[in-house]
């Protein structure tokens, strides 16, 4: 299982790459292996600030639909527009391709509070 060492990531799998004052989001590679054929990806909440915790999208699986949970405090700036026909880059590249949202960080502080690589490895 691929955890990437520069990632931080959430008990609830999401993972986040900062940026600057913005990161990436998307959804660990434990989690794309355990929802199996991703063949849907639904965010309505891009221009929205959103607390941490705070449902930003659903997930549809062949054999279930996740939310997907705000890993920190933000405005979601921009959703992966090439999820759209092809939802299965989260499958296939969870780290890369198929990061799912981008948020402007509120709160950097909140960072601290995310678990590291190693962290998240444990909680597996």
């Amino acid at each position: 299982m691929n955890v990437p060492e520069n990632l931080k990531f959430t008990k609830d799998h999401e993972w986040i790459r900062v940026e600057g004052d913005a990161a990436f989001i998307g959804v660990t590679d434990f989690a794309q292996g355990e929802l199996g054929d991703i063949v849907f990806i639904e965010v309505e909440t891009e221009g929205e600030t959103l607390d941490r915790e705070e449902v930003f999208g659903t997930i549809e699986a062949v054999k279930t639909v996740s939310d997907m949970f705000m890993p920190l405090s933000g405005e979601v700036l921009e959703f992966n527009e090439k999820l759209e026909d092809a939802p299965d880059l989260v499958n296939s590249d969870p780290y890369g391709d198929g990061w799912i949202i981008k948020v402007n960080i509120a709160e950097a502080s909140e960072l601290e509070e995310l678990l590291s690589a190693e962290a998240y490895k444990a909680l597996l």
